[in-house]
Formats: structure tokens, sequence, C-alpha cells
């Protein structure tokens, strides 16, 4: 197609939509700035880590293109592309706050999320990203593209949901997890994957505009993706996605989760769907009898709320010790049927966006923000249907995006990791913290995808996997492995996360407290994890050399 845009690379993307000769590439290839964990899996590497970023202009606007390569590892970010995009965005954000001249920042997103391969860089470099986008928000619309070929999927469909304004070709497709993955985790009777009408009736960029979650449908030319971008920009444009709770959950109150759901009945009720405030009390002690887990557990224990209930059966927050506590925990009862073990569903992440909105309410005008403890024990997000039609990619922005914003105001936010911390369940409840501490503990997961999942995706064997892990301590699923990435803030040794004593949780809570002291000093980014001995010495050395090489190129 003459002037198509889908059709370009990467790096011919960005060039293309910025006025001729007003570009310049930041790290080029020329700089050689491979991703160290690729090689020792057997995986040729790319000299931009498929990542390119080029400083230029549309029209009178000074842009930032941020242009993600699908045609490499899918288009997954890693720790090196991941730290290419989170140093210019912080560069952007400089300027944006002390200049009068703006920056505008502007993603090409033709990407599968995480990057298999080094899949806990990936979870948080986009954790980091997002902390950006939504950092830059204030100042600035943040644009996103999704041209087609791969789309936005995974954890960079959650960054997507976050953005000012989105604009997709009919080629495009968005969704958190892709039809292989529903079926791998869910079955072929949730979701056959082999249905291509099916997976575009549900996931295309048609019916995302049709409901909210695209916000303009462009014909491939580069012409029209030119304009629509200036027209953004002129317009301030800003749809605020992800502060729409009340209407998903009211939303979410008019469909029968345990029946069949068509796309066309499905826009009837999204259509007609009329507005409720939502609000949630405090979880108290209740009669019911619930399915334990390490989440409830050290939930009840921090709290002192004995079989502690809420009015949305798997989230429970309460304030205490002049702490907010928030938990996710599994509820059989569910009568969201793909989210009764603890994952991170759409009632999930919206309700736990309002609450954590509402505290950053309450506490504007304090001098002293009241400390979020997030207590994770989330095994994933949920895998269903009805989840990706509905947009349970917009349902964990909503959360994530609250927790970045309370961080921003001055809120210490702290996630004690106590079970599993999987997938997009941990982007949204877990990974914007200030601090993470993790209990020192053999029986918890922390991953970007389960094995099963992750071998088909990377057309491997589970055995090739767990192999794989053995040389990249960034694939492996353990505890152990992860605290190598220099992420922790503490890492605590000798108590169980089932069975925790009086002693050890006596020793979790000054590790707490001891997590709160350390950001009173103004401290709202997320620095620490690259700041710290550890990712020095050995963590997060390719993401320190690559913020050193943004010192000099911007």
């Amino acid at each position: 197609m003459n002037n198509s845009f889908v059709e370009l690379n990467a790096r011919q993307r960005a060039f293309s939509i910025i006025n001729n000769g007003s570009g310049r590439e930041l790290i080029n290839p020329e700089f050689n700035t491979i991703s160290p964990h690729l090689e020792p899996q057997g995986i040729v590497p790319e000299s931009d880590d498929g990542v390119v970023l080029v400083r230029g202009e549309i029209a009178n606007f000074q842009v930032l293109i941020i242009s993600i390569e699908g045609s490499f590892q899918g288009g997954g970010i890693g720790e090196v592309s991941g730290a290419k995009i989170v140093s210019s965005l912080e560069k952007a954000l400089h300027v944006n706050k002390t200049k009068k001249k703006k920056i505008y920042p502007i993603f090409i997103l033709d990407t599968g999320g995480v990057r298999l391969q080094e899949a806990n860089y990936g979870l948080l470099s986009i954790s980091e990203l997002q902390n950006m986008i939504v950092a830059l928000k204030k100042y600035v619309p943040v644009i996103g593209i999704v041209p087609g070929r791969v789309g936005s999927f995974g954890g960079m469909s959650i960054t997507a949901a976050m953005m000012s304004y989105l604009i997709s070709t009919k080629k495009a497709r968005i969704a958190l997890n892709g039809p292989e993955v529903i079926e791998q985790e869910a079955g072929v009777r949730e979701f056959d994957a082999s249905d291509k009408n099916l997976v575009w009736n549900t996931l295309g960029a048609r019916e995302r505009a049709k409901t909210g979650l695209i916000d303009e449908l462009v014909e491939d030319q580069v012409t029209e993706i030119i304009a629509a971008i200036k027209n953004a920009i002129e317009q301030k444009k800003d749809v605020k996605r992800t502060d729409r709770e009340d209407f998903y959950l009211s939303l979410l109150e008019n469909i029968e989760f345990k029946k069949s759901l068509s796309v066309a009945e499905y826009e009837k009720i999204y259509n007609a769907n009329k507005v409720v405030e939502h609000i949630f009390p405090e979880a108290i002690t209740g009669n019911e009898i619930v399915k334990n887990s390490r989440g409830r557990i050290w939930f009840e224990k921090l709290t002192g709320i004995k079989n502690a209930q809420s009015n949305v059966r798997t989230v429970l927050h309460a304030y205490k010790n002049q702490k907010e506590f928030i938990s996710i925990v599994p509820n059989e009862n569910n009568t969201f049927c793909r989210v009764q073990n603890g994952e991170v569903g759409l009632q999930e992440g919206f309700t736990i966006a309002k609450i954590v909105k509402k505290i950053i309410t309450d506490d504007k005008d304090q001098v002293s923000k009241r400390p979020i403890i997030l207590i994770v024990d989330v095994p994933s997000q949920a895998y269903g249907y009805k989840e990706e039609l509905i947009g349970i990619h917009l349902s964990l922005a909503a959360s994530a995006e609250a927790y970045a914003k309370a961080r921003q105001a001055g809120h210490p936010v702290i996630a004690l990791i106590v079970g599993d911390a999987v997938s997009g369940g941990f982007l949204a409840h877990g990974l914007q913290a200030n601090r993470i501490i993790a209990l020192a503990d053999k029986s918890i997961t922390i991953q970007a995808m389960s094995k099963a999942s992750a071998a088909r995706i990377t057309k491997r064997t589970v055995a090739q996997l767990e192999e794989a892990t053995r040389h990249v301590p960034a694939m492996a699923y353990d505890i152990f492995n992860y605290k190598k990435l220099g992420a922790l803030y503490s890492f605590v040794e000798s108590v169980s996360s089932w069975n925790p004593t009086r002693e050890g949780i006596d020793k979790v809570s000054k590790k707490i407290d001891a997590a709160i002291m350390s950001v009173l000093d103004n401290d709202r980014g997320m620095h620490f994890r690259y700041e710290n001995s550890i990712a020095k010495s050995e963590g997060r050395q390719a993401t320190i050399n690559i913020r050193k090489l943004m010192e000099q190129e911007w």
C-alpha cells in the first residue's frame, strides 16, 4: 500500500511522522546497546534492543517518538529497551516541568508486552515507564498509536490504557491476554485461538473503538497518522480513560458472568449503562466461610481483623495502625467465574482504583500522607473471554495508575510480597510501590507468565524453559533469583508465608515501618530499584549504563 504506516519498520515509522530534517535518534544502533540476557539463551540480540527513540518536530511541536519494533522478539520489553524508554521519558518530564517549550511523548506500539526471555526485567521496566506516563500527563497529553502487525498486548496494553489519547488503524488488536494464552490457561471452550473471527470481533480495533478502548480509528496512511497526532496535541486530548471506575463497576453489575455474552449484546449493555457511584467500606469481621490464602492470612494478621470480609468479596482494605492495608484474596463463591483464586480481574482493578483515589482525596490537604501497604498474593490476572471483551487491561491500568498517583502525591506505597506475584496482576497490585519487601519463602512464585504459557509463546518445551532460567535470573520463577535483580528493599528471612508466628509478624511490621521511613524524605519515584547496592553491582547494570548514555545523548 502506498504511504502505508503499518508496512514500515519501527525506525521508518518514527521518522515518517516528523518534519523532514528535524529528527535525531537517541542511543542509535552505533552504541550497540544489546540485551545481555538473550545470547546466554541462544537468541540473537539487536543493536537497538527493539526500541527506536527519536526527537523531532511535528508541525511546530517538539516530540519524543518511542517506536517499538514488533518484528524483534514480538516487540517485547526487556531491561535495555525498557531503560531506554524510561530514561527518555524522564528527560521529557524535566523539560515539561522547567521550560516553556513543551515536548510531547508519542508511543508507536507494536508490542506483545513483557519480553518473556527476560520476564522480570520486563515487568519492572513496564511499571517504571507507566509511572512516567502518569507523571507526564500532568503537563502534556501522552499519545499512543497502534499500527497493526503485532498490536498492543500484555503489560503494554495496560500502558496503552493509561495514555491520554489512543489512535489506531483498523489492522490492530489490543488486549491484555493473547488468544493463545487464554486458551492455554482457561481452555479452548473459553477462547478458541484458531477462530479468527472471534479474535478480531473481540480484540480488534473496530470493536475497541465502539466501546471506548480506542479513541480514534484512522486509515493506514502516514498522512492520516500525522494529522491525528497533530490534532490531538492541538486539542490537548485527554480522555481520562482510567478515571471511569464507576462507569465500569456499574456496567459489571448488568452482566451475568455465568452466561454467554455476544459482542452485540455487550455493545447494547455498554451503550445503555447508567453510572452509579460506588463506595467501598473497610473490611470487617464476617461469618462467611472463605478459602484461605497467604494474602488473607497476612491482611488479617497485620490489621487484627479476623475472617475479614467486605462488600467486594475479593478486595480487602482497612486503615489500621496509621496505615492503609489492601489485599486481593480468593473467593470460590465469586460471581466472576474466572476470578475465584486470587486473580486480579475487572472488578478488582476498578475497586482498588476507587479505594486508592478516595485515600488521595481524603489526605489531599494533609502534610503527612497515610502509607498504603499492598499485600501481594496474586497468581495472575484473570483469563477469560468476557474479561478481554470488556477490557481487563483498562481495569488493571486504573489500579496501577491510582497507586502511581498516590505515590506521586506523597503517600508511601509499600508492597509486601507474601505469596505469588505474577504477570499483570503484579503490575496492577504491587509494582507501583516505592519499596518492595518480600518474604524469603520458596513457595512464592514471581514471574510474567505461567511456565506452560511461556513455553508455548516462546516455542520451547517447559524443560527448555526451565533450563534457560538456570542461566538468566530474570527468567526464574523463585523469589531468591528475583532478589538478584535489585528490585527489593528488604528480603525477610525465616518467616513463613503460610504460618507466620507472632515473632515473624513483628519482624515484618518493623520492615514495613523502616520502608515507610525511607521514603518520607520526599522520595516519590522508583529510582531505588537501580540505585541500591545489589542493582549497581549485579541486577541493573544494563539499566544504569543506558541511563548514563541518555544523559549524554539528550
